[in-house]
């Protein structure tokens, strides 16, 4: 490989983090953006997604060694070509640290930076030469140095390490920072598992299937819509802890069912397809331009008990009470347990979140007056924090008399109503779920 064929590509990345930096832009969005509009080949696309993803999720590591070997202020801009640089030299093996330096330099130069290429050149190869034995972070066994090593925010890591202690803190750090996988949920209307398995197998597409939940698969990564069978609505995309989330809630043929929260479509699409496509789903959403993203997977997957309405989740709405056998309320939160899909989520601030409970608590309160007597009411997140997850199901039962916790079995175990998935224990996204069911 001649050491200047990705130089398009970290170009590329370099605009994706000049995105997310002045526009707080999405990183997934802002990567397909980018590849879009550079036409990326595939080679370069996924140089361009595994160096955005891989600075956001290493910055503050990669701030700690540049700055050791440099004591100048530097732009932002120019701090992110050398947190390209450094992210190659630290974490990607197969490029050569010439290749690293060099092109991190001709990105200097080429963004109109020239008169700056010897600092990033000087920079880059005093980390490079000193690979081996870079100097130590200090703090170890404390938050400082979990946060640095690990690019999480202090108040994250003293909060972990509170709640469940340094050993477990650092693990959910690092299962955070590793490369994103793929996990793709298969449309059983349509083809079986084994039968899509083999057609994985047959395109040579290496997959984990697994066992306990049929149909889950994944893989390492890569474009969903590349796949076999995508056009022909075999699979839709859906992390594995927001799939059994919706079995936890325990859908069946027939039922009458409401998605509160309903975009993109995951949670209904999973319903749906365990209801054999037998029942109702009205899948509702205070964002009612993000509905036809409901009404188009729904088309391409052959789902056609799925209708789509505007709503907000909080308001009351009487035509709505005692209706439904089962409520999902994947509530908004704050996000942090997909950190590892969107590392950006981990900078967001900590004061920017202290509202949450209360909306989830609106939410939750409003939804279940929507559940028939025995039916079944759903609350879930994809964070991790007590406060939007445990507080918020045991002031709802404070409250509401007429609902409990109903137990249920995951990995062959049983729990009592409630479960946080962990992305260093289950190996899924974080994840929180509850099962609240109705008296009669």
């Amino acid at each position: 490989m001649r050491e200047t064929e990705n130089c398009g590509a970290r170009y590329a990345a370099l605009m994706c983090l000049e995105r997310y930096r002045r526009d707080g832009a999405w990183s997934g969005a802002g990567i397909d953006s980018i590849i879009k509009k550079y036409r990326l080949e595939r080679r370069d696309a996924a140089l361009t997604a595994r160096l955005c993803l891989g600075v956001l999720q290493n910055s503050s590591l990669c701030d700690y060694y540049i700055d050791y070997y440099s004591s100048v202020k530097l732009e932002p801009k120019l701090r992110d070509i050398l947190r390209l640089g450094a992210y190659q030299l630290l974490f990607m093996d197969k490029i050569p640290h010439r290749a690293a330096v060099s092109e991190s330099v001709a990105l200097c130069k080429s963004c109109g930076y020239a008169r700056a290429s010897g600092l990033v050149n000087a920079v880059l190869r005093r980390i490079s030469e000193n690979s081996s034995s870079l100097p130590a972070i200090p703090g170890e066994g404390g938050a400082d140095y979990l946060s640095i090593k690990y690019s999480h925010p202090p108040w994250l890591a003293e909060y972990l390490i509170d709640k469940k202690g340094y050993e477990f803190a650092e693990a959910f750090f690092k299962a955070n920072n590793q490369p994103g996988k793929l996990t793709i949920q298969v449309n059983r209307l349509r083809v079986s598992s084994g039968d899509y398995t083999r057609a994985l197998d047959r395109v040579e597409i290496p997959h984990r299937e697994f066992q306990e939940l049929p149909g889950c698969i994944e893989l390492q990564g890569g474009n969903a819509a590349e796949l076999p069978g995508y056009e022909e609505g075999l699979f839709y995309v859906q992390d594995r802890a927001a799939r059994l989330a919706v079995e936890i809630g325990s859908p069946r043929p027939g039922m009458s069912v409401l998605d509160a929260c309903a975009c993109p479509g995951g949670k209904s699409f999973a319903a749906a397809i365990t209801m054999e496509n037998k029942g109702s789903i009205l899948a509702r959403d205070i964002h009612g331009k993000k509905l036809s993203l409901v009404s188009r997977g729904a088309q391409r997957l052959g789902i056609d008990i799925i209708s789509t309405a505007c709503g907000d989740a909080r308001e009351p709405e009487e035509k709505l009470n005692d209706r439904f056998d089962l409520v999902i309320g994947d509530v908004p939160c704050s996000g942090f347990g997909v950190i590892g899909k969107k590392p950006e989520i981990r900078y967001k601030d900590r004061a920017s979140l202290r509202g949450l409970p209360r909306i989830q608590r609106d939410i939750i309160f409003n939804l279940a007056d929507f559940v028939k007597p025995g039916g079944t009411l759903l609350y879930s997140t994809c964070t991790i924090f007590e406060e939007e997850n445990e507080a918020v199901v045991r002031e709802f039962l404070n409250h509401r008399p007429d609902f409990r916790l109903d137990s249920f079995s995951l990995f062959g175990r049983k729990f009592e109503g409630m479960y946080t998935f962990w992305p260093n224990v289950d190996g899924t996204d974080g994840f929180f779920a509850a099962r609240l069911v109705r008296k009669n």
